[in-house]
């Protein structure tokens, strides 16, 4: 979307009045174009059928279209060849770039949309490109004001003048569906008012219409491809068909201000409704910078890289808490504030996952990190990726090959491009099919991840978003991320310390992490029915412990008491040697909970005092006296049994006393 804010490095602030030129208003051919018509009802959803059926009896435009896309790409292809046979020039490149971002100019919004996603990708497309991509976002050529003012008038029902108090004269910013204006309202609100181009139902509709038929003969063709092309096609068509609905882009506005807009660092502008329509959007103004310009954020006393942490972890609250995110977030969408705050703009491109597919995506992140494939291999069927009946026995050694071996020690080290390169060949040879909502999370974490990269090419989104995840894991309620919590910290029967103490150590570090409702919520998982099995398992360790703590004091005192009357003194036992793992993890976890903010230990004590009081309380500390006793009771019947076995002249004294 064009972007609504007034940055230092746009244009000039000053306010100006409407003025409208006489100019000839040019309509088109809209009149006759039935469902295709940006004022048809039938224009303001997706309708597969309808967009097939108009376009079948419109073969010429449809080849029309075909052939000038191809003679374009063709054209630009190669000059691309050319190029490389002549050498590398710099003047040159500036050129093709150039052409590159005219030519998707020339074929409109869809491929614009193309262009804007490959704008936010350094570590894909060379730094000329990148420059010319860049003005897709917010800098494309605007169309006339008097289209503009007619379809202010058209959608809601007054002139520009009678609306608002001031207009400028020109748009402030345009891009692939619309072109915005500052304005200011009767009531002096400033306010930004997008506008929709002229004749963009045909236009996109065309372009989806070769798409969703070249899906279709792709598919039928190639064996190779196992993704549903035409569901990720129709997905994206939704979402692009939601976008130039201005009414409904305001509904999103005000849901993800629900959503997220109680974030400190998150600001979201405010629709007003009274002069929004479906081709007509007014919101607030926000001053603000664009992402990309990192002088101008710094020059601001703003971190840039600190504002993308937290495009990320807002990020990961859309795809992994309410399932409501943006899809779109390319630099012309997000701005830093002069407060420090990130603003998102653009609402049009939304989408939503299921309550499963966001807990599976949690859990594959795990899996990942903690390198446990075989339950990764589980987590695509969870997420759709396989089917169930799906033979998974040779899938576990391609993912531990391509996660384990080829991308280094640390998986939180891995971007999302890595994530993509490796798995797309392995998809190759085993039945994985991309499911259609997967399609939209990609595209809008690769792009923040571009962003990032443009800012800091070191930026790692996974090790950035593992701290969510475990805050996630700790402080979730859900059957399925309690369960995706035991698995693991639980395997084969014991319990595993480092686990916990990696999430503990990571989840400190997340936005909003709330010790006191981790310890509330353990302490209430731990006494009930569902944690049955956990306390069995903490019985057991602390049976271990106190054993071993018994057992080193007692040798302790005796050697002491050996050592003053003379006697020689023993070496420790091995079993007895360095502390028991369990206390030193349980030392590790108490160091972390010091260290986490908002931990006040005093807090703990009501909390001790009751579970003291709880019968499970009573009858852990049952089976743990009963424990020790049976260990003791074991351990002297050893001991006398070994030295009734032993010969009586090998029992010799190591030293005597002397004689009196």
């Amino acid at each position: 979307m064009p972007q609504s804010t007034l940055s230092p490095d746009t244009v000039n602030a000053d306010k100006i009045t409407i003025t409208v030129e006489p100019r000839h208003i040019p309509k088109g051919h809209m009149e006759d174009l039935g469902p295709m018509s940006d004022t048809s009802p039938e224009s303001w959803q997706y309708h597969p059928d309808i967009i097939n059926e108009y376009y079948r009896q419109r073969l010429p435009q449809v080849i029309g279209r075909l052939i000038n896309v191809f003679f374009l790409f063709s054209r630009f292809a190669i000059g691309l060849w050319w190029d490389k046979i002549r050498g590398k020039n710099p003047k040159q490149e500036r050129k093709r770039a150039i052409h590159l971002r005219e030519m998707l100019t020339e074929l409109g919004p869809t491929y614009i949309k193309v262009g804007q996603a490959l704008s936010t990708r350094p570590d894909l497309v060379p730094p000329v490109y990148l420059d010319e991509l860049t003005t897709l976002q917010d800098k494309l050529p605007s169309f006339p004001n008097e289209v503009a003012f007619r379809f202010i008038e058209e959608e809601l029902g007054a002139t520009p003048e009678a609306i608002y108090a001031e207009l400028s004269e020109k748009p402030i910013a345009a891009a692939s569906l619309g072109q915005v204006y500052k304005g200011r309202l009767k009531t002096g609100e400033k306010v930004a008012v997008k506008v929709q181009r002229p004749d963009l139902i045909r236009r996109i509709t065309l372009d989806i219409y070769i798409l969703r038929n070249l899906s279709i003969w792709a598919q039928n063709t190639f064996s190779f491809i196992r993704s549903d092309l035409v569901a990720i096609t129709d997905e994206l068509a939704g979402r692009i068909f939601e976008e130039i609905n201005y009414l409904q882009e305001g509904r999103n506005a005000e849901e993800f201000a629900e959503l997220y807009g109680h974030l400190p660092e998150i600001y979201v502008p405010k629709i007003y409704w009274e002069y929004t329509a479906r081709r007509v959007l007014t919101m607030e103004w926000v001053e603000g910078i664009k992402l990309t310009n990192i002088q101008a954020i710094q020059a601001a006393g703003i971190e840039a890289t600190h504002l993308v942490e937290v495009g990320v972890n807002c990020s990961l609250r859309q795809l992994l808490e309410h399932g409501f995110f943006h899809a779109d977030p390319h630099p012309g969408n997000l701005l830093a504030m002069k407060d420090g705050r990130l603003a998102y703009l653009d609402f049009g491109m939304m989408s939503r996952i299921k309550p499963y597919q966001r807990y599976g995506l949690i859990e594959a992140v795990v899996h990942l990190v903690n390198r446990d494939f075989d339950a990764l291999a589980y987590d695509y069927i969870k997420l759709d990726f396989l089917k169930p009946e799906t033979d998974l026995t040779p899938i576990i050694p391609a993912l531990n090959e391509v996660f384990g071996n080829a991308l280094g020690s640390s998986v939180a080290e891995l971007n999302f491009k890595s994530i993509t390169d490796q798995m797309s060949e392995m998809m190759y040879e085993f039945p994985f099919k991309v499911p259609a909502y997967y399609a939209l999370i990609l595209r809008s974490m690769v792009t923040l991840e571009g962003i990032a990269i443009g800012i800091d090419p070191n930026f790692k989104v996974l090790s950035k978003a593992y701290p969510y995840v475990a805050k996630r894991l700790l402080t979730d309620s859900s059957p399925e991320l309690r369960a995706s919590l035991k698995d693991l910290l639980f395997k084969e029967g014991s319990f595993r310390w480092n686990r916990l103490e990696n999430l503990m150590r990571n989840a400190k570090d997340s936005q909003d992490y709330d010790i006191d409702k981790v310890v509330d919520q353990a302490a209430d998982f731990l006494f009930s029915s569902r944690g049955e099995f956990i306390r069995e398992r903490l019985v057991k360790e602390i049976i271990n412990a106190l054993d071993i703590y018994s057992r080193r004091t007692w040798f302790n005192m005796s050697s002491i008491v050996r050592e003053q009357v003379g006697l020689a003194v023993q070496e420790t036992p091995p079993d007895l040697q360095g502390q028991s793992e369990s206390v030193e993890h349980i030392q590790n976890i108490l160091r972390i909970l010091q260290n986490t903010p908002g931990f006040d230990p005093m807090r703990l004590v009501p909390l001790v005092m009751k579970l003291l009081g709880k019968p499970e309380t009573q009858q852990m500390g049952q089976k743990i006296a009963e424990g020790l006793m049976q260990k003791m009771v074991a351990r002297l019947i050893r001991n006398l049994l070994l030295e009734i076995d032993q010969p009586k002249e090998t029992l010799k004294p190591q030293k005597t006393l002397p004689a009196a």
